[in-house]
Order: C-alpha cells, then sequence, then structure tokens
C-alpha cells in the first residue's frame, strides 16, 4: 500500500461552481485506479477565486498548489506524480509562496484555506479559542477595553468603533441582551464574509461568544442572506458541533456563562444591511429602517439592548483577545486600525480577496494583486464600497486605503468591495444604474428615496436621450441634494454619491461627447 496523500479541495461556493464536487469524485476515482491511498479535505478557499477550484496536496516540501483544476485534468496530474508536487502546466508551486497570497496580513482569514472549516480540532491547533479563553478571565469592562483599544471599528460601511457601541450596551440596564451578526453581505463585488464563513465559521461565533461575555448577553443571531445556502448548512454543522463540545449554551467552555447563537434567513432584500431594517426583519417585520434614536445598543433587538456588528468586525475579535490589542493595533494607519479585506471585482484580471492592513494603495490592489484589467484595456473608473460607493478616476489609484483618506475625498470603502471598470464604460449608465438600483432596493418609508430614486432614473434616461441635457443635469444635482439631506437612512442618501461622483470626473459621457 502506498502511503496517505492528503489533497485539499475547496467545499466553497466558487469553487463548488467551477464543479470541485466532481473534481472530487474524479480524484478518488484515478487514485483507487492507480492503486494511490488518498484522503480528500475540504477545506475553505484561500480567497484566490480566479484560480477556483485551487487544490493542493501535502509534500514534505509544504502544500502545493494546482490551479483551475477540472476533472478532465485529473488523469495528466497523476501522469505528472501531483501527489508528490510533480511538474504540470496548472502547478502554481508551494501555496505558501505564492505572490498573491504571500505578501497579505492575514489576521481575521489565517484560517481561511489552511483547515477544514468544520473541524474543531483544526481550529483550536491554529489558534482558535485562545481569545475566548482569555477573555472568560476577564470581567466583561476589560474585554471592551482591549477591543476599544485595539482601534477596531465596523467592517460593514460605517466605521463606527467596536468597542463604543460595546461600551454602551454593557452600561444599559435590561435583563436581557443581544448579539446580532449582520451576514447581509448584500453589496455589489463583496464576498469577504461569504468566504470567511464558508471557511472559518468558528471565528464568528468565537467572536460573538466574547461579544456576549463582553456586554452580558446570552443570546445571539447570525443574520444570513438568502442567496447563501451553503453558508447556512455550514454555520447550522457548526453550532452544533459547538453545543455538542459545550462551547454553547449553558455553562459555555466549562464557565458559569450561558450563550447561544440562532441562524436566521433574510429574504432577499438589500436594505436589511442596514442595521435597524435587519432587526424589524429579526422580529418578524416588514425590513423598514428605523427612525434613531433610540440605537440599537439602547432599544435593538425586541426593544433590548443589542450589538449589532459586521461578521468581519466580529471574526476579529478572537485575535485581539489572543494576541492583544497592541498587536492588532500596530497593523494599519491613522485612525484605521488593524486590517480589511478587500474584494476585488468586476474587469479584473485575478478576482479574488486581499486581507491587507489599512494604507494599502488602490493601484497596487489593482495592479499587484489583481493583475490589471482582464481585458487588457486602460482602467476607466474604479467604484470602491458597493452600489453606493463613489467612482474614482485613474488620478486617484494611488489614494491610500484609509477610512478618513476615501473620506476627503468624499467616497466611502465600505464593506471593501472593489469594482473595476475599463474604457469602455459609459458612465452615464452607471449613474442611472445607481438610481434604478435605489428604485428597487427602497424598503419605501421615506419619500426621498421613495420618489426620488424613480425620478433620478427617468431623469437620467432624457439624459442619454440629449434632451434638455442642461436642464437636467441640473436637476440630477439638486435631486442629489434632497434625497442625501432628506433620506432616512444611507440607502437614498449615498445614492447621491456614485451619481455625483460620475459626473464630476467624466462629464462628457453625460453630454454624448465621449461616444462622438
Amino acid at each position: 500500500m502506498t502511503a496517505l496523500v492528503k489533497i485539499y479541495v475547496p467545499l466553497e461556493t466558487t469553487a463548488l461552481s467551477m464543479g470541485a464536487d466532481e473534481l472530487v469524485l474524479a480524484l478518488l476515482n484515478e487514485a483507487q485506479k492507480q492503486g494511490q491511498d488518498i484522503e480528500i479535505i475540504r477545506n475553505g478557499s484561500w480567497g484566490m477565486s480566479w484560480l477556483e477550484p485551487m487544490i493542493e496536496v501535502e509534500t514534505e516540501q509544504g502544500r502545493v498548489a494546482y490551479g483551475n483544476v477540472t476533472a478532465s485534468d485529473v488523469e495528466g496530474l497523476f501522469r505528472a506524480d501531483f501527489l508528490k508536487g510533480g511538474a504540470h502546466e496548472l502547478c502554481q508551486g508551494l501555496t505558501r509562496e505564492i505572490p498573491y497570497l504571500k505578501t497579505q496580513d492575514r489576521l481575521t482569514f489565517a484560517r481561511c484555506g489552511l483547515i477544514d472549516a468544520l473541524s474543531l480540532n483544526d481550529y483550536q491547533a491554529n489558534g482558535g479559542f485562545l481569545g475566548l479563553k482569555n477573555a472568560l478571565e476577564m470581567p466583561p469592562q476589560d474585554i471592551v477595553d482591549q477591543v476599544t483599544k485595539s482601534g477596531l471599528r465596523g467592517r460593514g460601511g460605517a466605521a463606527f468603533p467596536t468597542g463604543i457601541k460595546w461600551n454602551t450596551v454593557l452600561h444599559a440596564p435590561s435583563d436581557q441582551k443581544y448579539i446580532c451578526a449582520n451576514a447581509d453581505e448584500g453589496d455589489s463585488g463583496t464576498f469577504a464574509d461569504r468566504i470567511l464563513m464558508e471557511g472559518d465559521p468558528y471565528s464568528l461565533i468565537e467572536g460573538m461568544i466574547i461579544a456576549g461575555l463582553a456586554v452580558g448577553a446570552t443570546k445571539g443571531f447570525i443574520y444570513l442572506r438568502s442567496e447563501y445556502p451553503l453558508c447556512r448548512e455550514i454555520l447550522s454543522e457548526a453550532l452544533l458541533n459547538l453545543r455538542d463540545q459545550g462551547f454553547l449554551g449553558k455553562n459555555i467552555y466549562g464557565s458559569d456563562k450561558n450563550f447561544d447563537i440562532e441562524v436566521r434567513m433574510g429574504a432577499g432584500s438589500y436594505v436589511c444591511g442596514e442595521e435597524t431594517a435587519m432587526l424589524n426583519s429579526l422580529e418578524g417585520k416588514r425590513g423598514m429602517v428605523r427612525a434613531k434614536p433610540p440605537l440599537p445598543a439602547i432599544e435593538g433587538l425586541f426593544g433590548k439592548p443589542t450589538v449589532v456588528n459586521n461578521v468581519l468586525s466580529l471574526a476579529s475579535v478572537p485575535i485581539i483577545m489572543a494576541q492583544g490589542s497592541d498587536y492588532y493595533q500596530n497593523f494599519g494607519m491613522g485612525r484605521s486600525r488593524g486590517t480589511i479585506a478587500f474584494q476585488l471585482a468586476g474587469n479584473i484580471k485575478q478576482g479574488g480577496l486581499v486581507e491587507k492592513a489599512f494604507g494599502v494603495s488602490l493601484r497596487e490592489l489593482i495592479m499587484t494583486y489583481g493583475g490589471g484589467t482582464f481585458t487588457g484595456a486602460p482602467i476607466k473608473a474604479v467604484q470602491v464600497g458597493g452600489p453606493l460607493g463613489a467612482y474614482l478616476p485613474n488620478s486617484d489609484l494611488d489614494l491610500p486605503m484609509d477610512y478618513e483618506a476615501f473620506s476627503e475625498k468624499g467616497a466611502v470603502l465600505g464593506h471593501g468591495g472593489i469594482v473595476v471598470f475599463d474604457d469602455g464604460v459609459d458612465m452615464a449608465e452607471q449613474a442611472k444604474f445607481a438610481f434604478d438600483f435605489c428604485a428597487v432596493e427602497s424598503c419605501g418609508k421615506c419619500t426621498p428615496c421613495r420618489i426620488g430614486s424613480v425620478r433620478g432614473s427617468e431623469l437620467m434616461a432624457h439624459i442619454q436621450a440629449g434632451d434638455n441635457v442642461a436642464e437636467n443635469l441640473d436637476m440630477v444635482r439638486e435631486l442629489c441634494d434632497v434625497m442625501e439631506t432628506g433620506s432616512l437612512c444611507a440607502m437614498g442618501g449615498m445614492t447621491s454619491i456614485p451619481v455625483l461622483s460620475a459626473l464630476k470626473y467624466w462629464p462628457d459621457d453625460f453630454t454624448g461627447r465621449s461616444r462622438k
């Protein structure tokens, strides 16, 4: 019998969509034919989406990667002796030496791709639950102070300091408090939450447990978007495993503390990414935004003090508690501390996830990691921060990825999504898309958003047809001002950002001169 060889094949949405399950069957069948003894381990994704399915073979030198592998490649891989890391046109070399991965700052995503996502042994062997262990030995205020000192800010878009939010909930008097993870990842070009939940679900759960210890909450909810069925399966199994091993429920981890978590599915509403709309949905109500105040930290889920954090905010907490706030704060710049997961999408050669400390430039992310445009044509525009983010021109690509630097430019980092457009894009059409998107996704509660988005789309249609262009452009600007100042939440309030940035940098696209 030959020596057992471990082969890693991602159990992750991108890889599955490219035939990862069929690939597993082909590997098993060919190994049987060849008399080779193999073990298939279903890991998460390293975030190199353009190489999926990317399989890895464990060798004496380390894990050797092969990218874009399909079932039809398997026979050739065996002939090339890939079980020993043999040379093949699909070989990427040692995984740890792949340039895209080697130069990242992997803190929150340190285990994604490395481990079997649902193996508690793998999780603990790679630093899992060290943060929880430390938190159980600390009073709640010390946990909150540690998170505050780290400089961690919300990774969902608003960038509000996490420790301040936790401190408010800690000191809010109540007989019941909640922790809510907002996993309604709906921005265009974003997939970091999904990659983490599919590849390292225990980190999110550990972060939620620590949050519960910090503020005195005993119940948590993960609000998951309906478009992520695989996340639901993985999270549900992860919760069962943790209850079985005493990490959830009563007397967690051998302590006198209680905490448990439920997964709740959304119904496809983009606006439920806003915290108060999400809370309404969790309560069984229509997903519409609430007026603030009161803030959710004071009156949140079912009227009780509630911590609402993004998936990546909560998943960053375990390493802060394990390594200390100073360690985490050493990454980043200014008031933007730690790391952020950037997601490269759109017209990009190497799409995927890049975790870097704040301060890396947009140009480095797109050109060094992304390899430039997929078409090879020059970059015309880059939208950062989702469908409500600003469009930035080529001249702004050296802007550091930092909350304050982006704010000074009238832009937002948001959830870290980066969508690239080459010189074939029509920016007037992109401006119209912003209004169209808002019209479709508006919850309808406030007039500026509900009506303004429809009127904006109509005005853009007239502009594109060449009707009274100057007059209609003036009306678009006035409408954007009304939506920005009068909308109840960011859905209507931020729709002006992509529209006005497109108008600012590419005025010829709105007059038709660029097409002559």
